[in-house]
């Protein structure tokens, strides 16, 4: 089944009367390799990501894998184990006995991910200087962009092992989820940059970076200088020339991830908050897919809230309550009163904040998950989000 087919009823919530998202559906189906998890920060990406896993290993029988890109190991905490790394762990004490599934779980290792990279496609003599330049030390850790191309580079990797039924993807934390998905072309154009050409110039002749942009591009070689400092690059050109031979490789692996993102077997899921700014996000980031022909999934929208008695509208209730202060009695049942209405405005305001995302995309399916009382910190909590999603 196709992610575009998972639309086999509506959902009856105000605000959401958009096809409902079959979850369960989706990770059973063998044709669904790698599910994205993305949206901005602060949404649950962690928590829905870690549930999903659990739930395709634990019901539906899969070997999955959930690749998390949170620092702050939630993952590892809610799923039992000490620690995570750049390495799958399996998750044990889950309940896999029946479908035969396996859960494992990794965090992704910006520094070491990228010196796997070098390793694999450059001679350790050449590997160790990279290794050993300033530059790369400095970009490797915290250059702008380059967690989210790792993420793709991790990604890749897993894919091509093809040991796993399913890959979950926890996207970065970045300040716009459409990060993860521009890393790829950042890294191209810093490559592909007129002074990193220039610098490969010096490089590729033989002669130091100094000596040829002093004849060459004096006044160029000055003005960087002044801007950078001779030692920076200096740096720079080393790095620059000890990772010539690797661009291309950058590029291509890459385009290959890119392409497996396009590809019918991954699934794209947007998660976020009833909130403006969340849900406007998810928006940006669905016109995204929809412009790179990537396979948009659906909707998960988090922390929502449902009122038991929505037959009593917030007017009324307000002036149940007002009329029960005037009589001077039942403070109890006024005070209830208030906030079953306070409860109903905030629903009001969430379906009014979903209605930004339903109304521009009517077709793209969606679930709410409800508000829980408290953070997910254990497999029991992952169960409980699980079931919300495939309620």
């Amino acid at each position: 089944m196709a992610a575009a087919d998972l639309t086999a009823s509506r959902l009856d919530r105000p605000g959401l009367d958009v096809p409902r998202l079959d979850v369960d559906g989706l990770l059973a189906d063998p044709a669904i390799r790698i599910v994205v998890c993305c949206g901005s920060g602060g949404v649950g990406k962690t928590t829905t990501a870690a549930a999903l896993g659990l739930r395709a290993a634990e019901r539906h029988g899969r070997r999955t894998v959930v690749l998390t890109i949170d620092p702050a190991r939630r993952l590892a905490q809610s799923m039992g184990l000490t620690e995570l790394d750049n390495t799958p762990r399996q998750v044990k004490g889950i309940d896999t006995d029946a479908s035969g599934g396996e859960l494992h779980a990794m965090m992704l290792d910006m520094k070491r991910t990228f010196d796997e990279v070098v390793q694999a496609h450059t001679t350790p003599q050449r590997a160790a200087e990279i290794f050993a330049n300033p530059f790369y030390q400095a970009m490797s850790s915290t250059f702008s962009g380059t967690q989210e191309y790792m993420a793709m580079e991790k990604l890749g990797q897993l894919r091509a092992r093809d040991e796993w039924d399913l890959i979950v993807v926890d996207t970065p934390p970045s300040r716009s989820a459409l990060d993860f998905l521009d890393a790829p072309a950042r890294l191209s154009r810093f490559l592909d940059g007129r002074m990193l050409r220039l610098l490969l110039v010096p490089a590729r002749s033989g002669r130091s970076v100094f000596s040829l942009m002093t004849a060459s591009f004096g006044l160029f070689t000055r003005a960087v200088q002044k801007v950078l400092g001779a030692q920076l690059l200096t740096d720079l050109s080393g790095f620059v020339a000890a990772l010539d031979s690797m661009f291309g490789g950058f590029r291509h692996r890459a385009d290959e991830t890119y392409r497996i993102l396009q590809d019918p077997q991954t699934a794209f899921l947007l998660v976020a908050a009833p909130e403006r700014d969340a849900v406007r996000e998810a928006a940006y980031f669905a016109e995204r897919l929809v412009a790179e022909r990537m396979p948009l999934a659906g909707l998960v929208l988090n922390r929502t809230h449902e009122a038991e008695l929505s037959s009593v509208s917030a007017e009324a209730a307000e002036a149940a309550a007002a009329a029960l202060d005037a009589a001077g009695g039942q403070q109890v049942t006024a005070d209830a009163l208030r906030v079953h209405a306070r409860l109903l405005r905030q629903i009001e305001r969430e379906v009014r904040v979903a209605a930004e995302f339903t109304g521009a995309f009517p077709e793209v399916p969606a679930v709410p998950v409800p508000a829980q009382p408290a953070d997910v910190h254990d497999v029991d909590g992952l169960r409980t989000i699980g079931a919300a999603l495939t309620a």
